[in-house]
């Protein structure tokens, strides 16, 4: 199920260069951990598989195929006949090959079935991929004088260099000067790069060989900027011919398959991304959205375009087409189907999302928050789906950071019972994540003085108190980290309501002040979260100051009476008994 990005977790963004993209290209990347040799051996034992009277299966002519072999070149002729030739020494000595007791030498990267023919973006990602983690290894070993190892990666850096070279020369629709120019930059910085770590081999001097690793280090930071310049500009090529095939496409198996790519490309980090917005991506996009025609296709754009908008160039085109009116108008048309308004709704939580700065300047969404709004309140209500109220729920969730009218809004539209009652539908509240969305809007609509006697209307203060003891099912890292922020803006929506004296009186009754004692007290209840201990001693020293009897003396002295901060001090210091 997926996350949208928004309270919980900052939007994910493949920061840095273009090195970063590994972690998502490398499940693409058909790599293994064994080299050429391994390879050419698996081969060799192929073709000796032979068949009775010691014929090779591959040595059987067939019908026309004498006529064939004298009608092409000799060098042709060789490259067949070379299949079903062994020679024994070389077999001697693939059999014999030592492994190394390198831990990187059976992590040569090598691209095995490389990218198909005449697909320059997936051979630049791949390339890319392999040039940038192929520096990335050598930086280190130069910082551990690896001489040897420097030199060997320095030689292979030169030969996939040339590779990307070549081989998206060869399948590129078109050349230019600049990209000339950077293309012989890099290869002659490879070169230097291998002379230079090839004299280090030679040095025994450590004076001499320390000026020398300055040199090395600045030619590879040189050779980095170069490789980075050259791949986006290819890059950036490929994207701009992406986008013409987008605006001037009619058809919508063509539309289907380039949006899909682009896609695709969002997927490959934040540098992409930027990339795709500032060449017209976020534009050709939303002229997609705007023709019945293509009506199908809505979900797959609307999902590309939240790709983009993580980046603040995505949300600045967005804003300069009318994106937030686009969205209002797929989110109120109900002869859209709910994937597709899920979809509109994953782009608000995107563009409204708290952790992102640049989202907060969006002029143009105030405009349209209160159709927004109820739009999205309906569709929780009808969401036939956990991921569809999900995605509704968390730009509900990110509004209500975005501006404080929000919350009114949602006052007026029933919101509370909408969120309550869907709380005891698995259906649709089935996961931490969700849990997480609800709880947020219940605390930023707490400020309101009006929304008590709504959650004590709906039975409210009993479901919150029940995410106070929200606990993770697979123990993830994300799942755990909701979990803590369930905790914590429970605590938090608990402290704020119970100004509200009914409310404190009604906590008390469900006792959740017992429950706050133990997760100050025990670490492990909270995952020895300091924000849910923090949040924690605040409600609780809330609900002392309407009902003090409920506590006993050790956790009023301990817990209440104290400064909050030596509370806090005092409860995360604390060892857990095991007794």
């Amino acid at each position: 199920m997926r996350r949208p990005p928004g309270n919980g977790e900052a939007a994910s963004e493949g920061r840095g260069s273009w090195g970063l993209w590994g972690r998502q290209e490398a499940r693409r990347l058909d790599c293994t951990g064994h080299d050429h040799c391994s390879q050419a051996l698996l081969q060799i034992g192929i073709n000796m598989m032979a068949l009775p009277g010691g014929r090779h299966l591959d040595s059987i002519p067939l019908p026309g195929q004498r006529l064939h072999l004298m009608q092409v070149d000799s060098v042709q002729r060789w490259m067949e006949d070379l299949k079903l030739m062994t020679e024994c020494e070389c077999m001697c000595v693939l059999q014999a090959k030592p492994i190394s007791l390198e831990e990187d030498a059976q992590s040569d990267l090598i691209l095995a079935g490389g990218p198909g023919p005449g697909d320059p973006l997936q051979l630049l990602l791949k390339r890319g991929w392999v040039i940038s983690t192929e520096l990335r290894r050598i930086g280190q070993k130069l910082a551990q004088d690896r001489w040897a190892r420097v030199h060997s990666m320095s030689v292979r850096l030169t030969c996939h260099a040339r590779s990307m070279v070549s081989e998206y020369s060869a399948v590129s629709r078109s050349s230019s000067q600049e990209m000339g120019q950077l293309e012989k930059l890099l290869m002659e910085k490879c070169s230097e790069l291998s002379a230079i770590t090839e004299r280090c081999l030679q040095v025994e001097n450590e004076h001499v060989l320390k000026s020398m690793k300055a040199c090395v280090s600045e030619t590879l930071s040189t050779l980095g900027q170069h490789f980075g310049q050259l791949l986006e500009l290819a890059l950036t090529r490929e994207v701009q011919a992406l986008v013409r095939k987008i605006n001037a496409s009619d058809n919508i198996y063509t539309t289907e398959s380039t949006t899909g790519n682009l896609f695709s490309l969002t997927q490959e980090g934040a540098p992409l991304c930027r990339i795709i917005a500032k060449e017209g991506g976020v534009v050709a996009l939303f002229k997609v959205c705007r023709q019945d025609s293509f009506r199908c296709l809505y979900p797959q754009a609307l999902r590309t375009l939240a790709s983009i908008c993580c980046v603040e160039e995505g949300v600045h085109q967005l804003e300069k087409v009318d994106g937030v009116l686009c969205l209002a108008d797929i989110l109120t048309d109900d002869s859209h189907p709910e994937a597709t308004r899920a979809e509109a709704a994953a782009v608000v939580a995107q563009v409204t999302s708290p952790h992102l700065p640049f989202t907060q300047h969006l002029g143009s969404f105030l405009e349209s928050m209160e159709e927004i709004v109820t739009a999205l309140i309906k569709l929780c209500q009808e969401a036939s789906s956990g991921e569809v109220f999900l995605l509704a729920s968390a730009a509900l969730a990110n509004i209500t950071f975005f501006d404080t009218m929000a919350c009114e809004m949602l006052l007026q539209l029933n919101a509370i019972r909408v969120l309550l009652e869907a709380c005891s539908d698995k259906q649709r509240v089935d996961t931490p994540y969700t849990r997480d969305q609800i709880v947020t809007i219940l605390a930023n609509m707490s400020v309101l003085e009006q929304c008590a006697s709504d959650i004590i209307q709906e039975n409210g203060v009993q479901l919150i108190m029940g995410m106070l003891s929200e606990k993770p099912r697979s123990g993830t890292p994300a799942e755990v980290a909701a979990c803590e922020r369930v905790q914590q803006k429970a605590a938090v929506t608990l402290a704020r309501l119970s100004r509200d004296p009914e409310v404190a009186r009604e906590a008390v009754r469900l006792s959740c002040m017992s429950r706050l004692i133990e997760l100050c007290r025990s670490p492990s209840e909270r995952n020895s979260s300091d924000a849910v201990l923090v949040a924690c001693l605040a409600a609780l020293r809330r609900l002392a100051g309407v009902c003090p009897e409920g506590l006993q003396d050790s956790d009023f002295q301990q817990l209440v009476q104290p400064r909050l901060v030596d509370s806090f001090l005092l409860c995360s210091n604390m060892e857990e008994s095991f007794v």
